[in-house]
């Protein structure tokens, strides 16, 4: 498992990302592409404008939206070019501009003498905030790889994983006859965003799968478009092992494991393989018991329960 943690981006890597989501185009001159941005979130420089930069979010990218330009156009001109200065000075990585406005000419030329790229969006404000900062977390989330098998069964992300030759790549297509959706096969990576793990596949092997004895599988032209995912959510773990390798199955299914990944902790369920055993079935069903834990129902506590009650009948006064 490899793990990668984004410190920052350069401005151009932004730019060239996500110049067609957000709808950036590039004003003046092409300077300063290779300026880090350290913060996985944009900033509106309303107090920096004024002059007051205690706490001012320098490492972000900035933006400026009609609240800004309203308070900058209200200033005579040699204290808007002082603010700017001032501004400038801070090395802020770029700086948009919202709503299609045009740049102060005076701006642009201070922005070119301190090498600030400077960029602009027909998008209102705040639907361009909202959406820049969702591009720069996923820029800047934690990411993983990972061995195994990703599908997406009844809207629950399951990855298969286990030794080779374990049967992962027999059980993904055992659940595809089931309804179920490929997401990644072999090489899964996977992003922390939001509290949540997102796996998806490298874009090459995206809708393949490899069957030992087979070969490789066009996933879509078997199966049809709907068997393939871009990514899902990380919901569940199964992992295949031989008897040998089990050194205790719990019977009652009570004791709940997991495995961290990007420091959360993913269900995991060890599921016993053996010739015969129809393992996308287990699968399934382990799936299916997660749904109705998350829903609060918890068959194994169940009959754990019934089962103590039974053992002491006085159990079952007690609240």
């Amino acid at each position: 498992m490899k793990t990668k943690i984004v410190q920052s981006i350069t401005v151009g890597e932004f730019y060239s990302r996500h110049k067609d989501e957000l709808e950036l185009s590039l004003v003046g001159e092409e300077y300063g592409f290779d300026e880090p941005i350290r913060e996985p979130a944009p900033n509106r420089p309303g107090l920096a404008l004024a002059g007051f930069f205690t706490y001012f979010a320098k490492k972000r990218v900035q933006v400026l939206g009609n609240s800004e330009l309203s308070y900058l156009r209200k200033l005579d001109d040699r204290t808007r070019a002082k603010r700017f200065e001032a501004f400038c000075k801070q090395r802020p990585p770029c700086l948009i501009l919202a709503r299609s406005h045009p740049f102060p000419p005076e701006l642009i030329d201070l922005a070119k003498e301190h090498q600030i790229p400077l960029f602009g969006s027909p998008m209102v404000t705040m639907k361009f905030l909202n959406l820049a900062t969702r591009c720069l977390e996923s820029d800047f989330a934690s990411t993983t790889t990972m061995h195994g098998v990703m599908v997406d069964y009844r809207g629950i992300g399951i990855l298969l994983m286990g030794k080779s030759g374990a049967g992962k790549s027999e059980t993904a297509i055992g659940m595809l006859e089931k309804g179920a959706a490929l997401v990644a096969d072999d090489m899964v990576h996977i992003q922390s965003l939001g509290g949540e793990l997102i796996a998806s596949s490298p874009e090459l092997s995206r809708g393949y799968i490899e069957m030992r004895g087979i070969g490789i599988i066009n996933v879509a032209n078997l199966y049809g478009l709907s068997a393939i995912r871009p990514q899902k959510r990380l919901d569940l773990i199964i992992t295949l092992k031989s008897q040998a390798d089990l050194n205790e199955v719990d019977r009652l299914g009570i004791r709940r494991k997991t495995y961290p990944i990007l420091d959360l902790k993913i269900p995991n369920v060890e599921i016993p393989v053996a010739p015969g055993r129809d393992t996308a079935r287990l699968v399934s069903v382990a799936a299916l018991d997660l749904q109705l834990r998350k829903l609060g129902y918890d068959m194994a506590d169940e009959f754990n329960q019934r089962l103590l009650a039974k053992m002491n009948p006085d159990l079952k006064d007690r609240p």
